[in-house]
């Protein structure tokens, strides 16, 4: 049998998390237009003493791709990353593709990440080509032969789920995930395509109002419990 300070103090760590679970399934709707988003969830789990817990977790099920008619666009039809290259030579990994060509003509994110180890696309050439093995070729006129200039890589991690959300959607590796690995053969990149985010806005909208629901009733028990605190200290006084 629990204590009033038990329970009030039970109250507030299950409200804790399920105010860090509203916490994630907000930003996965602010998210629901980004490139490449995965969703994320806080899955709560009841211990046998009554308080609440949870884990992370990431849902790498592939988002939806759309066609956008961009040259520079790379959508991954399958699993796997692309590995990008900050200014301070700062790795991560991603699946938005919505690259551009940089200021020095190397192909980089929106946010000015190199992709992969520097594809230099030359400021004249007449049209680029990405194909589905990730090669790049440019042409200098029309039906001339083409140049390979550089090679989109695509990697995959022996445990994907255990990535590291590193902003900017990004994701880092950890000890759990493993080092990337080299995919060799593959078929997996689409250009004039881009992946959409694999966050289900109906579901996500009818969680958050389920969780706000049961969040105000947590309050209102513990406002309960305080009143009868309150009045118990008064009886005895």
């Amino acid at each position: 049998m629990y204590s009033m300070q038990g329970i009030v103090r039970k109250s507030v760590n299950n409200s804790i998390s399920q105010f860090e679970r509203l916490g994630y399934v907000a930003n996965n709707l602010a998210n629901m237009n980004t490139r490449g988003y995965k969703n994320v969830s806080f899955e709560q789990m009841l211990k046998e003493d009554g308080y609440l817990t949870g884990a992370v977790r990431t849902d790498f099920k592939q988002g939806s791709i759309q066609i956008t008619s961009n040259p520079y666009d790379v959508a991954i039809n399958g699993n796997g990353f692309i590995p990008v290259v900050s200014p301070e030579g700062e790795v991560a990994y991603t699946r938005d593709g919505a690259f551009k060509q940089g200021k020095d003509g190397y192909l980089v994110t929106n946010d000015n990440w190199i992709v992969g180890e520097g594809i230099k696309i030359p400021a004249n050439c007449y049209k680029f080509e990405i194909k589905p093995n990730g090669e790049v070729y440019t042409y200098d006129k029309a039906n001339t032969t083409p140049k390979k200039i550089g090679t989109i890589p695509l990697v995959r991690f022996a445990s994907q789920e255990s990535l590291e959300q590193a902003g900017m959607n990004k994701l880092v590796p950890t000890e759990d995930s493993g080092e990337p690995e080299l995919v060799r053969e593959h078929e997996c990149f689409c250009q004039n395509n881009l992946e959409n985010s694999n966050t289900n806005v109906y579901s996500s909208t009818t969680e958050m109002l389920r969780l706000n629901a049961s969040m105000l009733a947590s309050m209102r028990m513990m406002k309960v419990v305080d009143d009868m605190y309150n009045k118990a200290i008064n009886i005895r006084e």
